[in-house]
């Protein structure tokens, strides 16, 4: 699957808005595929507090190399 956003070359402060604004403009039952250069752990939990639509129990992250892991975010 490609992903929908790279963030690795993209400064911090701007991800999380970006991946926001990517998540919304879904259709439910869509799901966001991003790429990192660390864990998103905390994006995990910042969904998981704050977005409604986002479908925790399918979210799933795969550590693909030394800088990149690759997340599904589901939307309900």
């Amino acid at each position: 699957m490609e992903p929908d956003l790279d963030l690795r070359e993209m400064p911090p402060q701007e991800r999380h808005p970006r991946i926001h604004d990517a998540f919304e403009a879904l259709d439910s039952g869509e799901t966001l595929v991003i790429v990192n250069d660390h864990d998103p752990k905390p994006l995990y939990y910042e969904f998981q507090a704050e977005v409604e639509e986002f479908d925790d129990e399918a979210y799933s992250v795969e550590h693909v190399g030394p800088e990149e892991f690759v997340a599904k975010l589901p939307k309900e």
